[in-house]
């Protein structure tokens, strides 16, 4: 068991927290605020026990001094003053003296946002090689770390894995609910256990499959994905995406799982004409699942005990090919089965279509969530101190 956020005092202690605020960003506007609201139960324990709060987040990848002008944190800072009812304040600078003055200078509740730690990215990588001479400073700004950013957890950072080599450590209760609504879900007993996966690679996802399929009952595959799977049957999937490289994967698969890999049997294509698999022409490219497919899906689902979503079934970003994502979301809804929703894709659907309060668990984190369900331990957790 890891050290969690109620098992130091903080009073009056410096407290470096590592959120995850990496939220989309349109023009200065965010679109998404999630993971913002997601991070606020740390944020306002903490707070609440008077500590000096000093938060660490990235935003997207800084690879250019073009990156740098576009990737601050600041509309983050803006929005957390919206959130806290405490002084906040904001540090344009990753090190020096404008950040120790901040932090110098914070009382106990108070609120300081560090810029972007991927800012030490350029040029030379230093957050993401958790360099040890950033590690050391970051870790000197505080008495205590905590580790709430779920969704950089399977990363080695200097500002997860190098502060808590560091400083006394424990998890937030973001990271500490991720990790307990995962471990119950895939340890329950309860069956049919049914896996539904899609998105683009397969590539991504096979050590997922080969942790999950011999605990399953079922595996539905949608998405782009079920079409490497299909040519590995011999169909023709026309201009479909096809993951080439993991045919002879997919083959083998179906050859020992063929009672388990349910796959489409109809599609529908950019012109949105409903197409039967056999039915393919050189020119289909599938963009969905179709209606018989969503019926034979909705069947299983409506059986099953829980359910683990990886994935959307087909583009679900234009209205014209939400349907097969739709109807899932919407058939485990009306059933009350027990749903996590894995991250990534699969989060950004549920609240693009309107399902953010309808399962179980929607999962902030996509990497860390898949690494977790490949049955990989998350590094950044398992540096944080035991009980």
């Amino acid at each position: 068991m890891k050290k969690t956020l109620t098992d130091y005092n903080y009073t009056n202690k410096k407290v470096i927290i590592r959120c995850d605020l990496n939220v989309p960003i349109n023009n200065g506007i965010i679109t998404d605020d999630t993971r913002i609201k997601e991070s606020l139960e740390s944020l306002n324990y903490l707070i609440e026990h008077k500590a000096k709060i000093i938060i660490l987040s990235h935003l997207g990848k800084i690879k250019t001094e073009e990156d740098i002008k576009t990737q601050s944190l600041y509309p983050i800072y803006l929005e957390l003053k919206k959130h806290l009812n405490t002084n906040v304040y904001f540090s344009k600078t990753t090190r020096g003296k404008e950040l120790e003055l901040y932090v110098s200078k914070l009382k106990p509740k108070e609120v300081l946002l560090v810029e972007n730690t991927r800012y030490e990215d350029y040029p030379n990588n230093l957050e993401s090689n958790c360099d040890s001479c950033l590690s050391k400073y970051w870790a000197s700004l505080g008495d205590i770390f905590v580790n709430d950013a779920y969704g950089t957890s399977h990363r080695i950072h200097a500002s997860n894995v190098g502060i808590a080599k560091i400083l006394p450590s424990a998890i937030g209760f973001l990271v500490e609910r991720e990790i307990a609504k995962i471990d119950n879900i895939l340890n329950e007993s309860t069956h049919p256990f049914t896996i539904v996966m899609g998105g683009k690679k397969i590539s991504d996802k096979t050590m997922v499959i080969d942790n999950l399929i011999q605990k399953c009952d079922y595996l539905l595959i949608g998405g782009a994905m079920c079409y490497t799977f299909l040519k590995a049957m011999n169909k023709n999937v026309g201009l479909s995406i096809v993951d080439n490289d993991n045919i002879d994967y997919c083959q083998k698969l179906l050859d020992k799982y063929s009672q388990k890999i349910i796959l489409p049997v109809d599609i529908i294509n950019k012109k949105l004409e409903v197409k039967d698999i056999d039915n393919l022409t050189d020119d289909d490219i599938g963009y969905d699942i179709g209606p018989k497919t969503n019926l034979i899906f909705s069947n299983i689902l409506k059986e099953s005990k829980r359910v683990i979503i990886n994935g959307p079934m087909g583009v679900f970003e234009e209205k014209e090919f939400q349907n097969g994502t739709k109807n899932i979301y919407q058939t485990l809804k009306e059933n009350n089965i027990k749903t996590l929703i894995g991250g990534g894709d699969s989060a950004a659907s549920v609240n693009l279509l309107g399902y953010s309060n309808s399962f179980y668990h929607i999962s902030t984190g996509g990497g860390a969530t898949l690494e977790y369900l490949e049955g990989k331990s998350l590094p950044a957790i398992d540096v944080i101190n035991d009980k």
